[in-house]
């Protein structure tokens, strides 16, 4: 659980010390209606335990928050007769987020209501593919390693050594079988946005 702040509005109401409409409880999540709705239904849904953002939540109270929100969505709609609709999560103040305890909003919408998450944003710009490429290497790389190094800042390119598995799917020579030990190890230098740097597979043996 994350440090729980001084005060609490959410934890306030969680535990009863404040009026609350409640559409939904179980033991880990609660859901009650927003006070100030951008449209007659708008619900937010909320873990008990307090966690101040997205990257607070165990992964298994975020799953189960979300399977909580698809089910109420169906609800909401059913009875607000909108079939449109916003998911919206708020992490951290730059994000807008107003309670420092993690919710997800679940928001009709009606065509004129005067709300708007605009996407795409018109103040961005479209960055040239090699930029999209090189992010999405990153975030691969980050997600199979999460400990990996880091650069120093974001225009930095350091270069991580490391021992890396490559498994051999088809040779034309195969090895003798007391060589075939699970895949081959080579020392590769790897840059940071994961690719190969230096490629060390060849075989020392070989002629």
């Amino acid at each position: 659980m994350a440090n729980r702040p001084t005060h609490c509005t959410f934890c306030d109401l969680i535990r009863g010390s404040a009026e609350v409409s409640i559409c939904h409880e179980d033991a880990d999540s609660i859901a009650f209606m927003d006070i100030q709705p951008v449209n007659a239904g708008h619900v937010l849904v909320v873990p008990r335990e307090h966690y101040e953002s997205l990257l607070d939540v165990p992964p298994e109270i975020g799953m189960h928050l979300f399977r909580v929100t698809m089910k109420l969505a169906g609800a909401v709609r059913r009875v607000t007769d909108c079939q449109d609709m916003n998911i919206v999560v708020n992490s951290g103040a730059a994000a807008g987020q107003d309670e420092p305890h993690y919710h997800v909003h679940i928001i009709p919408r009606r065509h004129g209501d005067g709300f708007d998450i605009p996407l795409p944003f018109n103040g961005s710009d479209m960055p040239d593919r090699t930029l999209l490429d090189a992010m999405a290497a990153r975030i691969i790389a980050a997600l199979r390693d999460p400990m990996r190094l880091q650069p120093s800042n974001g225009d930095g390119a350091e270069a991580v050594e490391r021992s890396v598995a490559v498994p051999v799917f088809a040779e034309k020579n195969p090895p003798h079988p007391s060589r075939r030990e699970g895949p081959n190890r080579i020392r590769a230098l790897e840059g940071a946005h994961g690719e190969l740097l230096r490629d060390d597979t060849a075989d020392p043996g070989a002629d």
